[in-house]
């Protein structure tokens, strides 16, 4: 069902003022600078994974008609012959058409340890099978029917301890099951916490937010509530109290959500916060679908999940925010980027862009996290994705793909162009304070619990007690929610001058697989908050 679409004079006026500004394509102010990429992907990057041979993955859906993007070679997939999926390679700014077989609309994913892109589900033929992208060059998607239990559309992937994915929810789905099957994990589970948490008007629980916590147990939010849940026994270990306010913020009253910087890991008892950000009041999805936009929420809420009666702390963010991304940044701040302060997902559903990025500094005192960044020039509403990059900056894309690649007729219509945000930590004022590494080389293997010697030079003169290093993991990015994102800092244990320019800092590495699955992760050396550009990782099982 196409929702309605209110299209005011001012809205006009205000996109006349847009479609100025889009020639544009540099925007500097000391809170960031925005840049055109790509005018034209052909597709609308509706999914977007970041694979360890900086090339990232997207890809749309394939039953809404022809996109801006032709297959090679003449190859047709019934009766169409333009890609949904497409390799950006950051390093050449350029773009290679990918061949799906099947539907991949509102799908999901996770990276395996040996790098694949495992994605999983989608619409309609698409709903049961898993894709399999190896990152090689001119390697394309391979397909597996019927290796889901059940149809799998709107729900979340994470990755395990041991290498697995647990595949949960979706709609009409309330139940999990694992990726890859093993002859005592191939059945699907019963998960009545998704039953308890559907909205029979909304829903209101599809793309649950699922972190893996430190004690191994998944904690898992859906509509206004969360759990932690123990995978291995099929139980809840703990029922966190609801979000204060009780308004859903999960699909489609989209907010969006992370497992803030997990630190100290070397210590018995580590911390770990969880921040969701934005949604919808109650009820917002049915009253746009007949042309009323609500405010969306301006709050978020934050709960230190391990502590033996965790509370709810509510912040309050300068603008409502629906359809945000929230990603983790190398320097352990949270950029909440993308979306409207009306409305809630759908497409149309969503009123008055927000322009703005945030930068949350999680570790300032309450009433001083939120920063103001310079604005974009292109409304990301529905469907829109963000991901960061192995040089800091994050990779913007997407918004509403509408039938037909609708480009005029729509408010806010089908959106082609790539765009980058560099976050300030980029500024060139701070070459003198940004690290390089020298040692090791990107794509490196490390294991658990070991000593790890970093080597990095600097132009300029060091404050040894403000080093760090951090570990990300990139993340599979869909309607406002980065699936299997997480950092973890490695404080620095020692830090030590062994040339000229040049110096030694000593960390150790994750100490299991609770903390860091295993599989490829971005290496920074942080100094005075200005991350150098990211090496490559493997952590080996």
């Amino acid at each position: 069902m196409k929702p309605i679409s209110l299209v005011s004079d001012l809205m006009i006026f205000s996109l006349f003022i847009l479609s100025f500004q889009f020639s544009l394509t540099t925007t500097r102010a000391a809170g960031g600078k925005w840049q055109l990429l790509q005018q034209n992907v052909g597709i609308s990057a509706m999914h977007m994974q970041l694979l360890y041979n900086d090339r990232v993955i997207m890809f749309d859906r394939t039953d809404f008609g022809k996109s801006n993007l032709s297959l090679p070679n003449g190859t047709c997939v019934r009766n169409d012959c333009t890609a949904h999926s497409a390799e950006y390679d950051v390093t050449t700014n350029t773009v290679r058409p990918l061949t799906v077989q099947s539907d991949i609309w509102c799908s999901s994913g996770s990276v395996a340890p040996n790098g694949n892109l495992i994605q999983t589900g989608g619409y309609d033929i698409g709903e049961r099978r898993v894709r399999v992208f190896e990152p090689c060059t001119g390697c394309d998607w391979k397909e597996y029917e019927n290796t889901l239990g059940v149809n799998r559309w709107y729900a979340t992937d994470h990755i395990l301890p041991d290498g697995r994915q647990i595949i949960i929810g979706g709609r009409r789905q309330f139940n999990y099951e694992f990726y890859p099957k093993t002859e005592s994990s191939s059945h699907v589970y019963s998960f009545p916490f998704l039953v308890q948490t559907n909205d029979p008007n909304e829903e209101n629980n599809l793309y649950p937010y699922v972190f893996l916590n430190v004690d191994g147990n998944l904690f898992i939010f859906a509509n206004n509530r969360a759990i932690l849940f123990d995978y291995v026994m099929n139980k809840v270990v703990k029922t966190y109290p609801q979000i204060p306010g009780g308004d859903p913020r999960s699909y489609p009253s989209t907010g969006s959500a992370v497992l803030l910087p997990l630190r100290n890991l070397t210590t018995p008892s580590i911390e770990a916060e969880v921040l969701v950000c934005g949604g919808a009041p109650k009820g917002s999805y049915i009253k746009a679908i007949k042309g009323t936009f609500v405010e969306a929420l301006n709050t978020c809420g934050r709960i230190k999940i391990n502590d033996p009666k965790p509370q709810w702390v509510v912040e309050t963010m300068p603008q409502a925010r629906v359809m945000s991304d929230m990603l983790l940044l190398p320097d352990g701040t949270v950029l909440i980027i993308n979306g409207a302060s009306f409305g809630t997902a759908g497409w149309e559903l969503g009123q008055n862009p927000v322009l703005e990025p945030l930068v949350y500094r999680p570790d300032n005192a309450v009433g001083s996290r939120f920063e103001k960044q310079n604005p974009a020039s292109i409304p990301r509403m529905y469907h829109s994705t963000a991901v960061l990059l192995r040089d800091g900056r994050v990779l913007v894309g997407g918004s509403n793909p509408h039938d037909k690649y609708e480009l005029a007729d729509e408010l806010f219509p089908t959106e082609l162009r790539l765009e980058a945000f560099s976050p300030d930590y980029l500024d060139a004022k701070y070459s003198k304070l940004r690290p390089r590494i020298v040692d090791p080389k990107s794509q490196a293997k490390i294991s658990y619990g070991k000593k790890l010697f970093i080597r990095f030079s600097l132009k300029g003169s060091i404050a040894t007690n403000l080093v760090m290093v951090t570990i990300v993991a990139p993340s599979f990015n869909t309607h406002s929610f980065s699936m299997n994102q997480r950092l973890l800092v490695l404080a620095a244990e020692t830090v030590k001058k062994v040339g000229t320019m040049t110096y030694q800092v000593q960390v150790t590495t994750p100490g299991s697989g609770n903390l860091a699955p295993s599989g490829y992760y971005l290496l920074y050396v942080v100094h005075q908050q200005i991350p150098s550009e990211g090496i490559w990782v493997q952590i080996l099982l």
